[in-house]
């Protein structure tokens, strides 16, 4: 299977949209309002300093995406690149694309010259995905999450 990396366009975000609902009911059980999640899709393409989406493709499809945001870190001088809302149509799992899309904002943030690192957060049942990230070479951190959502209560 060949596997292409791109970064994704306006023209993406319903699909961008779509994949967003599907992992947030998968991982969290979480329904989401469609019209709010195209909203938020869309205000990443009117607001490039937020972030960015790449997606994957194979035979012209659309099988995964993952979203990039910015975090400074006075600490280090330097922009950490946090991956989330990422997604791989499930039957297109455990065959690379994650890899893949990883492997592709690996290089680009290494090579940018202001990043400092990688970050995600992952749901602790997600046992999964938390030995593919260790594979890859990501480390658990002593940090714990902690929020206050004004959105989704």
């Amino acid at each position: 299977m060949t596997i292409s990396i791109r970064n994704a366009l306006p023209s993406d975000a319903e699909t961008i949209a779509r994949f967003n609902a599907s992992m947030a009911d998968e991982t969290e059980h979480k329904k989401l309002d469609l019209a709010l999640l195209l909203d938020g899709v869309n205000g990443l393409f009117d607001h490039p300093e937020y972030g960015f989406y790449i997606l994957a493709e194979s035979g012209g499809e659309t099988v995964g995406q993952l979203m990039i945001t910015y975090e400074w870190s006075d600490w280090r001088n330097g922009v950490f690149w946090w991956i989330q809302s990422v997604y791989v149509k499930p039957e297109f799992r455990s065959r690379g694309v994650f890899t893949k899309l990883f492997d592709h904002i690996s290089h680009k943030a290494s090579t940018a010259g202001n990043v400092c690192g990688l970050r995600l957060y992952v749901e602790r049942e997600n046992e999964k995905a938390q030995r593919v990230y260790e594979k890859l070479g990501m480390k658990q951190t002593s940090y714990s999450l902690y929020e206050t959502d004004f959105v989704l209560k």
